[in-house]
């Protein structure tokens, strides 16, 4: 599913994560590491959104050969969302459904399951954390990804969402097989994500624990 090809990334010359040549299958990964050793620096690495020597691959479908293709095919939800505070979020949904090619009807569903229907065409500039997490994770699971990435998901959402959260990622990988990668400081209920493998960052280096 996921392909890292001689990935590294520095800042100011300084090695945050080296990956020679890993393969990561289809499935549900809870990525553990401590502070600093890279978690958000990989799923932005892997989402597009950071520069980084080497390639990596959903699949046939290489990012920097690729980069709109490869684009579609992996989502992301960041773990503290900013978005711009002039828009609604209606308005943040129809701009990321388009660029995805989601049905509308399907973003509708969402945000009426995570319980923003209330609030969607206000301001963003007007939303609590909390709303903004919403925002952000409904973003994630539009259109047709192969690949969902979640930064710390269990952060600044009540009780009721993250039981629907559950549920989204659960139905997604059994019925579309879409695989995740969760970053997360907190665990996980492994009765609600069965089948959850997990995948170290330690010494600069990534571990498949499975």
């Amino acid at each position: 599913m996921l392909h890292f090809n001689q990935f590294e990334k520095s800042y100011f010359d300084s090695l945050v994560l080296k990956i020679d040549n890993i393969k990561i299958p289809e499935g549900i990964f809870w990525i553990k590491g401590s502070n600093g050793t890279g978690k958000s620096t990989l799923l932005k690495a892997i989402a597009g959104i950071l520069s980084f020597k080497g390639d990596i691959a959903v699949g046939p479908v290489y990012l920097k050969n690729h980069g709109v293709p490869y684009r579609k095919l992996v989502n992301f939800a960041a773990a503290e969302p900013l978005f711009p505070e002039f828009l609604s979020g209606a308005e943040m949904i129809n701009l990321f459904a388009k660029a995805k090619g989601a049905a509308v009807d399907h973003a509708e569903i969402l945000v009426a399951e995570i319980g923003m229907t209330e609030y969607i065409n206000n301001p963003l500039g007007s939303y609590s954390s909390g709303m903004l997490k919403k925002l952000s994770l409904v973003l994630a699971f539009l259109g047709k990804p192969k690949l969902i990435l979640l930064d710390e998901p269990l952060n600044t959402i009540d009780t009721e969402s993250l039981e629907v959260l559950y549920r989204w990622i659960k139905e997604k990988h059994e019925k579309e097989r879409i695989s995740f990668l969760l970053s997360s400081h907190q665990p996980f209920d492994n009765l609600k994500l069965p089948g959850l493998k997990q995948i170290s960052i330690e010494n600069k280096k990534l571990t498949l624990n499975f």
